[in-house]
């Protein structure tokens, strides 16, 4: 290797010092994650090349080359050739570990022994996989170890570990929370259209409001969850992410109504708040309702509206001012025509009062 990568000696002398546990403070963001996934996602010569390690039956240590990586290397014979996924399995066969440029399209160096400080924490046990470990955690960089007796691809960076999971096992495992999603969808459309109901009566219900929260979150958690999946499955996503997109539309933008609505904080404070809870404090109706800042006395005298007069074409600042002046969503949608020429004009009046008109008969007829 060239004279830049020095002996083991050299580098035990030079190394970071990390006694006080620096690793901990290098946490991978979500970001950085996710174009690691990209950049590995089934479909991309880079998976192809980690599969076909694997389906060599050999094992495998790729580094992705960082500033300072010099000091943990020695060893190896320069490459410096085009990335391709049979370049990677034949260098496979080799001990040592293969250097991938910083924009991994090239292979730089192979049967590389790698050194980290072995002072820094890791929960594998295996050799390659402890070096791998030691190295992301050191060097804030991409390794990728690959079992030869496991048959496993494991992706480490800074503090992030990931095993990488069969495509086909992948696609089932996202089918199935698509079809959860579909079911707790249905709930939600049934709920907002009982809601609609009872507010158009003037009948408001906390329950039935918090029960239409509950369904709305818990689609936005399991969407987010189920993103980071199809993240990982790359191209192979494309029509499970139209679906979904299909699943979700308008789910945020209602839930955030129902919570502007009821609560008795603001729609930033409350949201805060519900998005804060997991699903099992989702399921426990009353943190639900502690959001919206009711306690003891459950009772609701009046609401605004805005979710129900965002179905017509008003803008944001004419439903507030019809909403600041009405004062309720029963007055608002009970007056009379000339009560909405004060605060709309003849024009947006007009088309108010038919549009209301025509969402009372839909649910009273």
């Amino acid at each position: 290797m060239d004279d830049e990568f020095i002996s083991k000696k050299e580098v035990q002398a030079q190394i970071i010092d990390l006694s006080n546990d620096q690793t901990s403070k290098n946490k991978a963001t979500e970001e950085e994650i996710n174009q690691i996934l990209r950049a590995i996602a089934p479909g991309t010569n880079f998976r192809t090349a980690l599969e076909g390690v694997v389906n060599a039956g050999k094992g495998a240590l790729i580094i992705v080359e960082i500033e300072g990586i010099s000091l943990i290397l020695d060893g190896g014979f320069k490459i410096n050739s085009k990335f391709s996924p049979q370049r990677i399995i034949e260098l496979s066969k080799m001990d040592g570990a293969i250097l991938l440029s910083k924009d991994m399209k090239r292979i730089t160096y192979a049967n590389v022994m790698i050194y980290p400080d072995k002072r820094i924490s890791t929960k594998e046990t295996g050799t390659r996989h402890k070096t791998a470990e030691r190295t992301a955690k050191m060097m804030n960089t991409l390794v990728i170890a690959v079992s030869e007796r496991k048959k496993e691809i494991t992706v480490y960076f800074k503090n992030f570990r990931h095993a990488l999971q069969d495509v086909n096992e992948l696609l089932r495992k996202v089918n199935e929370r698509v079809q959860l999603i579909e079911k707790q969808r249905e709930l939600f459309d049934i709920n907002v259209e009982k809601l609609t109901q009872m507010e158009l009566r003037n009948y408001l219900n906390l329950q039935q409001a918090s029960i239409v929260i509950q369904k709305g979150r818990i689609i936005e958690k399991m969407t987010t969850d189920l993103k980071d999946l199809l993240v990982e499955i790359g191209n192979e996503a494309t029509v499970i992410k139209t679906r979904l997109k299909e699943l979700v539309s308008n789910v945020e933008e209602e839930t955030s109504l129902v919570i502007k609505d009821y609560t008795k904080l603001d729609l930033k404070k409350s949201r805060v708040l519900v998005n804060s809870l997991n699903y099992d404090e989702l399921i426990d109706m009353s943190n639900i309702i502690k959001s919206l800042a009711y306690e003891n006395n459950l009772k609701v005298d009046k609401i605004r509206g805005w979710r129900i007069l965002s179905k017509t074409s008003l803008e944001e600042q004419d439903i507030a001012l019809l909403t600041r002046d009405l004062t309720s969503l029963g007055k608002t949608i009970h007056s009379n025509l000339n009560t909405y020429r004060t605060f709309l004009g003849e024009e947006k009046a007009t088309l108010f009062k038919e549009e209301i008109d025509k969402i009372k008969l839909s649910y009273f007829s």
